[in-house]
């Protein structure tokens, strides 16, 4: 499916080409400087993608945290892997006889690291049973989570904000991506916005409304005065009618409990009646399934994951790669790191200090990648049957995604994006003006990489002109 390490495009000059500039250009030098980040905190390669020749080399072997762009090779990984096709599967099992819409038994679902299980599959998943006949479970709705054996971690661990839904943590049964939905919506009349929460649980929200405000819609979050660690949620103050329709997403404060609180609250709102509990358990695996839910394909699930940038689908896909290489075997965040290395190891050789990989979506302090090496894998995808479904789920700059608001490239560049409190990265394929590709990857790490993103851009504008001498 995809080339040896071999004979991947090399990062030396073809002979008689020109040698690749090991300076910066001047106004990416200067965007550094306005930003007061030294250009030793710059790392960034050009490749002519169709010759594989390099036209712009700085600090191309320096270890740096790639942030987001590590889901390029999540990404890139499973596509080859997998294939553009595959999809999970989360088989449901009917245990005990069926009689008069009675099941004498219980319900078992198996979790196999699916990530687009939201509240419109789990509908889905339940209506599925009341087709089949099931209209009371005697006994027990059973969640299997054993396919995947993570370590005990806190949703906070990584910046101490356990309510932003980026850090929900991984599971094998993962339902709605343990989020919750608050919506927001003014009813002028009755003087207060009326406030909804999707997937409907009926235990998370204590405030129905908040009364209206007056002026701009402005910090509106702190304006409603939220209280959701101790549930249900609450609110204590205004929401500004100037602000209209809004939605505001927060992980659910208690994670460990939130398929369960979900599949019962969904099963009875549709009427459908438990005698016994939600709780997990392990599925009855000598018996063959009674039905399967399947996801979407691959290719739409990865271009789910970079376009928006998604933690949490990339940490799934991520142990999915060592659940799959290991059918059987439950996965854990060391056997995903070996096989995605393993991978990386076959398509770009030998691998150094400057690959480090903690987890599969980028959200990390400890991860670092050369920008040779992404650019090399870049390369790979290029010159490999899957360019099209890589290239496809990238951000189109100024178009869609997390570069939607990019007006640097008029939708010339297909670049997924990394941001972290100290990170600024862009990585992908840019069209240039006179219509030869490039493959393109540039990596900040300083304290003030958010405010040397100009860099950048001036570094993306340079390569759009067809990488101008200097």
């Amino acid at each position: 499916m995809a080339a040896s390490a071999a004979a991947l495009p090399q990062p030396q000059p073809a002979a008689g080409a020109t040698l690749p500039q090991t300076r910066l250009p001047p106004e990416v030098a200067r965007a550094l400087k306005a930003a007061g980040v030294p250009p030793e905190a710059l790392a960034a390669v050009v490749h002519d993608a169709t010759t594989g020749q390099r036209v712009l080399a700085w600090q191309a072997a320096q270890p740096m945290n790639p942030a987001s762009l590590l889901k390029l090779l999540t990404t890139a990984a499973a596509l080859e892997r997998l294939g553009p096709a595959w999809n999970w599967a989360t088989p449901v099992w009917l245990a005990g006889p069926l009689r008069e819409g009675v099941l004498e038994g219980s319900v078992h679902l198996q979790g196999r690291g699916d990530p687009t299980l939201d509240a419109a599959s789990v509908g889905r998943l339940l209506r599925r049973l009341q087709q089949l006949g099931v209209r009371e479970v005697r006994g027990d709705i059973v969640l299997d989570q054993s396919a995947f054996a993570l370590p005990p971690t806190a949703a906070g661990d990584f910046d101490g904000e356990p309510l932003r839904p980026q850090n929900v943590q991984p599971a094998a049964l993962l339902l709605a991506q343990r989020t919750l939905v608050y919506s927001f919506l003014p009813d002028a009349a009755a003087g207060v916005a009326r406030i909804t929460v999707e997937p409907p649980l009926t235990s998370a929200l204590a405030t129905r409304s908040v009364p209206l405000a007056t002026g701009p819609c402005d910090n509106w979050r702190a304006a409603l005065q939220p209280q959701f660690e101790a549930p249900p949620a609450r609110f204590a103050g205004r929401y500004a009618s100037a602000c209209g329709e809004l939605a505001w997403a927060v992980a659910d404060p208690e994670p460990a409990s939130f398929e369960l609180r979900l599949l019962e609250a969904m099963w009875r709102e549709l009427g459908g009646r438990l005698q016994g509990r939600v709780r997990e358990g392990p599925a009855p695996a000598a018996q063959a399934p009674s039905f399967e839910l399947r996801s979407p394909p691959l290719a739409e699930v990865v271009r789910e994951i970079n376009k928006t940038s998604n933690n949490l689908m990339a940490q799934q896909l991520f142990l999915t790669l060592a659940l799959q290489a290991q059918p059987g075997v439950p996965a854990t965040p060391d056997g995903a790191r070996e096989t995605l290395l393993r991978w990386l190891l076959e398509r770009t050789g030998p691998l150094g200090d400057e690959v480090i990989i903690d987890n599969g979506s980028g959200l990390s302090r400890l991860s670092r990648l050369s920008a040779q090496r992404l650019a090399q894998v870049l390369l790979l995808a290029w010159d490999g049957p899957l360019m099209s479904e890589l290239m496809s789920s990238l951000p189109i700059a100024g178009v869609d995604g997390t570069l939607r608001r990019a007006r640097s490239s008029n939708g010339r560049a297909h670049l997924k994006t990394g941001s972290l409190r100290d990170v600024a990265a862009l990585g992908g394929y840019v069209l240039s003006n006179s219509g030869r590709r490039y493959v393109f990857v540039a990596l900040i790490n300083h304290e003030q990489a958010r405010e040397a993103r100009p860099a950048l851009d001036a570094l993306l504008r340079w390569t759009l002109r067809d990488a101008p001498a200097f």
